[in-house]
């Protein structure tokens, strides 16, 4: 007979049991629901619309390399293989460039919606398909067409994991065909992301509502220092109409930026536009998290100058840190390379985009820096009624209704006002205090200052290059297939946005660069400051012609380095732009490829090196004076002056063990606010290479009103200050041995998924994103691992990919992704390539055949239907 103790014991045994079952149950649901989008690697699959097979190999990192006898089957390909490896990123990125993110998201969404619709990138997109070439639009519909094979029998979870969680909030989303214009509206995007400075204006015209001076807003944006960091190209002129080598006689102007604002100071009108400037930040970035420090470095280096006797050519991105990384790695081949089918290509793209963006094909390889020209404006306008005033006339503006379809919600309708300058951003929901400041505006329609009978609306109009169609899509494709540098030329004729440097190497030893892009003419004005929309002479003239932009083939010094600073001297006949990066990164690549060259020529393992260096170039300006500060009540003894010692024989190299570049870092962080308080959290100043050129200037001058602020008054004492705040907050963090400290416990990288890597619920950011992992490098560094001074020392921007390729032995070329070829969570290829970036290392970069075959670990045919 059973006792109670017994019939207790099998009661508790049973009910684990049954907990355990459930246990399993629950994992093996949540196994299923997370694999069962998992792609197929091998085998044979039937693909609609292909004329004949294709052939997918994948190496030990998933990363595919596709063979088709005919280019419509590569890239009819390439759309089903970018749906099975990143569907949801399409999908999401699709949404955002429409305005259609409430479909998704719900009401939260709106305000963003409508920014994005009052802008217009898709119907800009819509305008475009129309005027690319014949052969760039069969490859958009073919990629269209794979993609939508891939979607034809899967839904939801199937997909992707992410519509298994969406559907927790938004069971009745459906996915939409995939469509040629969904891709062209990523380069709207892009080009988004890399619009150039129109940050910088809206911040000049913040600092002026601030209080400041319009001489303190010129030292806080110095000229660029191009005595000390040399321009891309240093020699060269427009003469007759050409970009030619520079004449030595020649006594031309140059176009010294119009020092003339707008009459009487329009830029008085700056609180309307910070306010344009919130509802930007709102927007989401579709290269990654936003950040100062988006940039990109790129260099090609001539054969007389490498060990191999043929160039070399390095290209790594700076893009914000995303999960999956921004970049999808493939190769594209034609079975049989010619006319009919002219694609050997192997590089970096955008998954919801055919072609390959960066990288080589069997003859010619490039790269992609942004060139960052000032192809943004904010015009003021003056709103009456249905019109605005130019030179004093009413002029109609253009209206449109958009329909903002909301997920558990009711719809919503919204008016979108054109005028000639483009967009009101101010008509944004997104912008509703900017709405609240135009019936408050300081300037009348003659820009003077307005009594308050004179007040009238106000609103913000964007000039934007990209929102005029184009022809960027024709580039990609004939970059792909060039042969030659006036092939590859004729290629970047058509980029038109957004505007990128480009750095070129071939097989016969040819280098060259050339600045591409739709750049604007300007009457009055120089784009620095927000322009008066009601005075016709501030008003875009036209484009700068092709001809006459920067370029260089075969340079005498062998090599050509581009890192975002200026591209050309100020005696340029043109106004690119007086916002470059300051030119740290680009002297520093300078400096060690001159010293490779010296050692008896470079080698790609060079240019990974230089790719990795992590020197804080900015940090030497500082240092001597940092050594040099009395620290008060410390003397010899004590954590700062410890802390300082380590300073003594610094390297300046950023190494994740480095305690020395622990703790000038946090002195960076704490001497920048303590110098610049003036400022106010608002305007925070740019601790990367601009904070490095004005704070260097500012240390030579020790009597600047600069120095005096609320905490600590004059040079040494600010100096002071900020080693005891720093060292105070790494003994809290670090612990109190200075020795100890390591850069890399600060600088941390974790790559967050774009769509819910920052929904604030840590079990769905625990299913998306990957790290943290260590990161060396920093701000304004060769290795930008970049960081901010007011949120910490977490990586908000990286190299988002590393590709060296070596023209000698184009299967000796060599790259690495931030992240992995896959956007599954939890497959193998999702996180592969992380550690591998995060220790400066990289893969082989197969693009042969017989290569690639022999690394192949799958392979997958695809057949007609």
């Amino acid at each position: 007979m059973s006792t109670p103790r017994s019939r207790l014991k099998r009661w508790a045994l049973g009910l684990l049991a049954g907990l355990v079952v459930l246990v399993l149950v629950a994992a093996g649901v949540a196994v299923f629901t997370v694999q069962r989008s998992f792609p197929d690697y091998d085998g044979e699959l039937a693909l609609p619309g292909l004329s004949a097979e294709v052939t997918v190999y994948r190496d030990a990192h998933g990363i595919p390399q596709l063979y088709a006898d005919t280019a419509e089957d590569l890239f009819t390909a390439q759309g089903y293989v970018h749906a099975q490896d990143r569907f949801w990123q399409m999908d999401f990125n699709r949404h955002t460039t429409a305005g259609r993110l409430a479909e998704l998201f719900g009401p939260a969404q709106i305000e963003t919606d409508a920014y994005l619709r009052t802008m217009g990138w898709r119907r800009v997109a819509e305008a475009e398909y129309d005027l690319l070439a014949e052969d760039t639009r069969s490859y958009l519909d073919a990629y269209a067409e794979g993609v939508n094979a891939y979607l034809a029998d899967r839904d939801g979870a199937e997909v992707s994991l992410e519509y298994a969680v969406l559907g927790l909030t938004n069971g009745d989303y459906e996915i939409e065909e995939w469509s040629p214009i969904d891709s062209l509206a990523w380069l709207k995007a892009m080009a988004w992301d890399l619009r150039g400075n129109m940050e910088q204006e809206i911040d000049r015209a913040g600092l002026l509502a601030a209080g400041l001076t319009r001489d303190q807003v010129d030292e806080l944006y110095p000229e660029y220092p191009e005595a000390e960091h040399a321009p891309i190209v240093t020699d060269g002129e427009v003469r007759d109409g050409a970009f030619t080598g520079a004449d030595p006689d020649s006594d031309a102007d140059s176009p010294a930026a119009d020092a003339a604002l707008p009459p009487a100071d329009a830029i008085r009108a700056a609180d309307t536009v910070a306010a344009v400037g919130e509802g930007l930040s709102g927007l989401p970035e579709m290269l990654g998290p936003a950040s100062p420090e988006l940039g990109s470095n790129s260099w090609v280096v001539s054969g007389e100058h490498t060990a191999s006797g043929l160039p070399l050519l390095a290209n790594d991105p700076h893009l914000g840190a995303a999960m999956p990384s921004v970049w999808h790695q493939m190769g594209l081949h034609c079975t049989t390379v010619g006319d009919a089918c002219p694609f050997d290509v192997t590089g970096f793209g955008f998954a919801g985009l055919p072609g390959v963006v960066i990288g080589h094909n069997n003859t010619v390889a490039w790269g992609f820096t942004n060139l960052g020209p000032d192809v943004t404006d904010l015009y003021l306008e003056k709103v009456e009624g249905d019109s605005v005033i130019v030179d004093g006339e009413k002029v109609p503006m253009q209206t449109r209704r958009e329909t903002i379809e909301v997920a558990g919600g009711e719809n919503v309708e919204i008016t979108v006002r054109s005028t000639g300058h483009g967009p009101l951003l101010s008509d944004a929901a997104a912008a509703a205090d900017l709405r609240a400041f135009g019936e408050d505006a300081p300037v009348t329609s003659e820009g003077e200052p307005a009594d308050q009978a004179q007040k009238a609306e106000y609103a913000v109009a964007l000039s934007w290059t990209a929102l005029k169609p184009g022809t960027t899509a024709d580039a990609i494709f004939q970059m792909n297939r060039a042969r030659g540098f006036e092939d590859f030329r004729e290629a970047a004729r058509s980029f038109e946005v957004p505007a990128q440097n480009l750095v070129y190497a071939d097989v016969e030893g040819t280098i060259g660069y050339q600045a591409p892009g739709r750049i604007p003419v300007r009457g009055k004005g120089d784009g620095r400051w927000p322009a008066p929309g009601w005075d016709s002479d501030y008003d875009w003239e036209g484009y700068i012609p092709f001809e006459e932009l920067p370029s260089v083939r075969d340079p005498e010094s062998g090599y050509i380095v581009t890192a975002n600073q200026a591209a050309i001297g100020s005696d340029y006949a043109h106004l690119l732009t007086t916002d470059w990066d300051y030119g740290y990164r680009a002297q520093r690549i300078d400096d060690l490829l001159a010293e490779a060259i010296a050692e008896g020529g470079a080698t790609a393992d060079d240019m990974s090196r230089i790719q990795f260096d992590s020197e804080n170039s900015g940090a030497r300006a500082v240092v001597p004076h940092l050594l040099d500060a009395e620290i008060e009540g410390s003397g010899d003894d004590g954590t700062v002056a410890e802390a300082r010692r380590l300073l003594a024989d610094w390297d300046f190299q950023q190494d994740v063990d480095s305690a020395a570049a622990a703790f000038y870092n946090a002195t960076w962080r704490h001497l920048v606010p303590l110098t610049f308080d003036e400022l106010g959290e608002d305007h925070p100043m740019d601790g990367g290479s601009r904070g490095f050129l004005v704070v260097a200037d500012l240390l030579e001058d020790p009597d600047s009103p600069w120095w005096e602020g609320t905490e600590a008054g004059g040079r040494d004492e600010v100096l002071s200050l900020a080693m005891e705040q720093a060292a105070a907050e790494l003994t809290e963090r670090l612990g109190d041995d200075p020795a100890q400290w390591r850069w890399g416990d600060l600088h941390t990288l974790t790559a967050e998924n774009q769509s819910f890597g920052t929904s604030g619920i840590a079990a769905v950011e625990w299913l998306f994103n990957r790290g943290p992992v260590e990161a060396a490098g920093g701000s304004s560094i060769v290795n930008a691992s970049g960081w901010s001074l007011t949120d910490g020392y977490a990586v908000t921007s990286v190299p988002s990919m590393r590709m060296v390729v070596d023209l000698s032995d184009l299967d000796a070329s060599r790259w690495v992704n931030l992240t992995g070829t896959s956007g599954h969570a939890f497959h193998d290829d999702y996180d592969d390539q992380m550690e591998l970036w995060a220790a400066g290392e990289t893969t082989p970069m197969r693009s042969t055949r017989e290569a690639i075959e022999e690394d192949a670990e799958h392979e997958l045919v695809l057949r007609p239907h």
